[in-house]
């Protein structure tokens, strides 16, 4: 079965913009007379790992929770079905390729990362492995080998002018994913009314 609205994942870094990237496109996508039909839910998936227990424990080290994937995975393979999901996390190489139709990894100068992390009151050492994955560009390097080439974009996230561009693009790209299936809806609605 064929979903009538897109899913799509943002991700990056933790501290590059994913939760309020989400929230933003989240009101755009509720507001567009294009788009508002459809059942938009922004769903933090560090937020679904706490409630729905999917983890193993809390780690100390790393001041977060040690992720079950196999229960995480069952969770959202039902959240995900129907479409119209904009999944936040900051990893990508997890989701099977079938859930997603845009990847959206933002990116962020890694000394305004660093202040940003700060903020948060993160450790010394999750600051500094955050940076390095940052500079090193592990979370596009993983969208980029899980995912069609096509559907990885990679975005800006250092300023609010940024980010409301990069929300206006997204809203602009699910407009155009609804007019390029618009034709599968038709072919559903066929499909029901087939006589074997």
């Amino acid at each position: 079965m064929s979903r009538s609205w897109p899913n799509i994942l943002i991700t990056g870094t933790p501290g590059t913009g994913k939760t309020t990237h989400a929230a933003q496109l989240l009101e755009a996508l509720q507001a567009a007379p294009s788009t508002s039909a459809a059942p938009w839910q922004h769903v933090n998936v560090g937020d679904l790992v706490k409630e729905k227990g999917c983890h193993s424990g809390w780690n100390d080290e790393w001041q977060s929770w040690d992720v079950d994937e196999d229960k995480l995975l069952d969770e959202l393979e039902i959240v995900q079905h129907p479409g119209a999901k904009l999944l936040d996390w900051h990893t990508c190489d997890m989701f099977p390729e079938r859930w997603i139709d845009l990847v959206v990894v933002l990116r962020c100068d890694h000394s305004q990362l660093w202040t940003r992390l700060e903020k948060r009151a993160y450790g010394l050492s999750k600051i500094q492995e955050n940076n390095t994955a940052e500079i090193m560009e592990v979370v596009l390097n993983d969208a980029r080998e899980s995912y069609a080439e096509e559907i990885v974009v990679e975005l800006r996230s250092e300023s609010p002018e940024q980010m409301e561009e990069n929300v206006n693009r997204i809203l602009q790209w699910v407009e155009a994913w609804r007019a390029d299936h618009a034709n599968d809806d038709d072919d559903d609605d066929d499909d029901d009314g087939e006589q074997s």
